[in-house]
């Protein structure tokens, strides 16, 4: 099989599909790897790495001619990039990146017409045999982590407790705000780098894993029973909920000098948890990493992809922290997808399509059609023959 990796043309995406490492273990395996010219600058991979590892060094045109193109963002999640490709498409190609389809549905109708069959990552069950292909939870870790190096540095305060001759500084007070992969892995870095660490989520049964990183789970007076989804994702709540929440978390945040954000819903813009209001209680110089910038961001004043300043407060947007350490991004991006093209030829791609629950669930387009259950009913379309909506939470994306 030819398989090809794009270079990302989207405004700041610095990742890469595929690492030269990667690259080999697929020649390896009798596969042809086309790499478009300079794919991998950006993450620090030049053409003659790729080269060394057996791959190919072609045109983008080229590229689009394979059996199957790799990318990190197609579709919806590569913006207006994604126009020209467009054109590129037929009912020959087999395109396997990020794409959005929950958030995007106009853009994935759009592909669909050219009768390429697309394969959404984002959207890989949370299944224990499907752990090894997750994108999005080997990126928000990253993230995670990220966030916490923003917000030390825009900090006017150093995050440890020091003990010195002119006096002892006190430890600064980090806040979590959703405790899924990125959150855990912010609570986990703030922790070592010697702040006083709180956490809260929605759903109480992640309480265990904030304490077991030596985080106090914040605690709040609310009805939460019906947070959680099947697939262990937070849900949407009523505006009554995220109301009474926010009265409740203001009298937190005002006390903590650095808050990072990563609550998600799977297809829906970024729950309001931090309001104007709740900004302006805040003490001047605390600093607001909001990870959910790219939804619309879990604090009110969030402008996405910028940082501000605000009654005192600095309140930082990234909308995509983890191409802004390409090399490692891509190094688990890599793993994850050619895991999942692995997963996808046992199960006979290209040639046929399987009913196994991880090719389905990922499947976007197919023969002019979309014809994931889920995004169509997200389009408002009615239902293929023998389809029923995926079950809710089939995007990997809750709290980051």
């Amino acid at each position: 099989m030819k398989v090809a990796v794009i270079k990302e043309l989207f405004p700041g995406e610095h990742r890469v599909a595929l690492v030269p490492a990667i690259v080999s273990t697929l020649v390896k395996a009798n596969h042809d790897v086309l790499i478009e010219s300079n794919a991998g600058i950006a993450a620090g991979f030049s053409d003659a790495d790729y080269e060394q590892a057996g791959g190919s060094i072609v045109h983008r045109d080229e590229a689009f001619e394979a059996d199957c193109v790799l990318t990190v963002r197609t579709c919806g999640a590569a913006g207006e990039t994604w126009e020209s490709d467009r054109k590129r498409m037929s009912s020959k190609s087999a395109i396997i990146g990020m794409a959005d389809p929950l958030g995007s549905c106009q853009a994935c109708l759009e592909d669909a017409k050219t009768g390429a069959t697309i394969y959404a990552l984002e959207l890989v069950p949370r299944i224990t045999r499907a752990q090894s292909m997750d994108v999005l939870s080997s990126q928000a870790n990253i993230a995670g982590y990220e966030a916490v190096l923003l917000g030390a540095t825009a900090l006017k305060k150093i995050l440890p407790m020091m003990t010195t001759a002119a006096g002892t500084i006190r430890p600064a007070k980090a806040l979590i705000l959703g405790a899924g992969v990125a959150g855990l892995q912010a609570i986990a870095t703030a922790k070592r780098l010697g702040a006083q660490v709180l956490a809260y989520d929605v759903r109480p049964a992640v309480k265990e894993q904030v304490e077991s990183l030596g985080a106090k789970f914040v605690e709040l007076e609310l009805e939460t029973e019906s947070s959680e989804t099947k697939g262990g994702y937070a849900k949407a709540m009523t505006d009554e909920f995220y109301k009474k929440q926010q009265e409740l978390l203001g009298k937190v945040i005002a006390e903590c000098d650095l808050v990072i954000t990563t609550a998600l819903i799977p297809g829906k813009p970024a729950p309001i948890l931090i309001t104007k209001a709740m900004v302006e209680g805040m003490q001047p110089g605390s600093v607001i990493v909001d990870l959910a910038a790219e939804r619309g961001g879990n604090c009110e004043m969030t402008t996405p992809g910028e940082t501000i300043c605000f009654n005192g407060i600095t309140i930082l947007g990234p909308t995509n922290l983890p191409a802004e350490v390409a090399t490692h991004t891509s190094q688990l991006y890599s793993k994850n997808i050619v895991t999942f093209l692995n997963h996808l030829v046992s199960c006979g791609f290209p040639q046929e399509t399987s009913d196994d629950e991880i090719c389905r669930e990922t499947l976007v387009t197919q023969n002019g059609e979309v014809v994931h259950a889920r995004v169509r009913d997200l389009a408002g379309m009615p239902q293929l023959p023998c389809e029923s909506p995926s079950q809710e939470g089939t995007g990997n994306a809750s709290s980051s």
